[in-house]
């Protein structure tokens, strides 16, 4: 089993990866994190190093990607799904753990929201942590 966890520096999406690294022993899955963004710049990389800090104290092997390639899309979260659910079928993942922030229903609807787009996809499962 393949496990995605897309983070995007919220504590919940951390709460997702600390979630999806005690996970992935248990069923023998491989863990893969991803950060999605439009330019990498040092807010990024802060990023990265918080989730490595996370993967060292599970002692998971992975080193945390940054998916720079985002596509076209007037709404952000429409385009960072879409982005996530490109990397579920190009790379084959099983499953999709992340974070939700549990935004009001003004802000969801004029940023969307990231989770819903690759819920709403039903190409994987996925596992959401508020």
């Amino acid at each position: 089993m393949q496990i995605l966890v897309p983070i995007d520096g919220s504590d919940c999406s951390f709460r997702a990866l600390e979630f999806a690294a005690d996970m992935a022993p248990r069923y023998d899955a491989s863990l893969h994190v991803v950060h999605v963004t439009d330019s990498r710049n040092d807010a990024t990389e802060d990023i990265v190093e918080r989730a490595r800090d996370v993967l060292d104290t599970h002692e998971v092997e992975d080193d945390p990607a940054v998916h720079t390639d985002v596509s076209l899309d007037f709404r952000p979260s429409n385009r960072i799904g879409k982005d996530v659910l490109t990397l579920v079928e190009e790379e084959g993942y099983d499953h999709v753990v992340m974070g939700h922030h549990g935004s009001g229903a003004v802000e969801r609807a004029i940023l969307g929201s990231v989770t819903e787009t690759v819920m709403d996809a039903k190409r994987v499962p996925v596992t959401v942590i508020p």
